[in-house]
């Protein structure tokens, strides 16, 4: 009878133990939560106007009507009249993604040895689309 006993109550408490809490995990407190997510991205500080060469510019506004990390980029990338827009960008890993008619690009930061264009090669600052297409401050 004893054995019974035990064994009867042994099983109940793995059975107990066994079974997954069904409370709602907590979300971990603000200070926590501001470490995991960065309030404001790099890239916000790109936000500004960008000077190319031949009258190339780029200028980068936040997008806030999307939200955070979402950007309107107003460029001209080319000699032709045609080779300008407005293009909405998004925040990635290593800079702003972006597409325009000549397909998906990405803006990422560098200096202006790395745009390839002699006469950016001093800068510190640049962003650049592709070699032979970058703009500094």
């Amino acid at each position: 009878m004893k054995k019974t006993v035990f064994l009867l109550s042994t099983l109940a408490l793995l059975t107990a133990c066994n079974q997954e809490s069904k409370a709602p995990a907590k979300p971990a407190p603000p200070s926590v939560q501001a470490t995991l997510v960065p309030q404001t991205p790099p890239t916000d500080s790109w936000v500004g106007k960008w000077i190319g060469v031949e009258g190339l510019h780029l200028t980068i506004a936040k997008d806030d009507s999307i939200g955070r990390g979402h950007y309107l980029l107003t460029m001209q990338y080319g000699l032709d009249a045609d080779a300008a827009g407005t293009f909405k960008g998004e925040a990635a890993e290593d800079g702003i993604a972006f597409t325009r008619p000549d397909g998906p690009q990405q803006l990422r930061a560098g200096d202006g040895a790395a745009t390839g264009l002699k006469w950016l090669a001093d800068k510190k600052n640049c962003l650049i689309v592709a070699t032979g297409e970058g703009y500094c401050r």
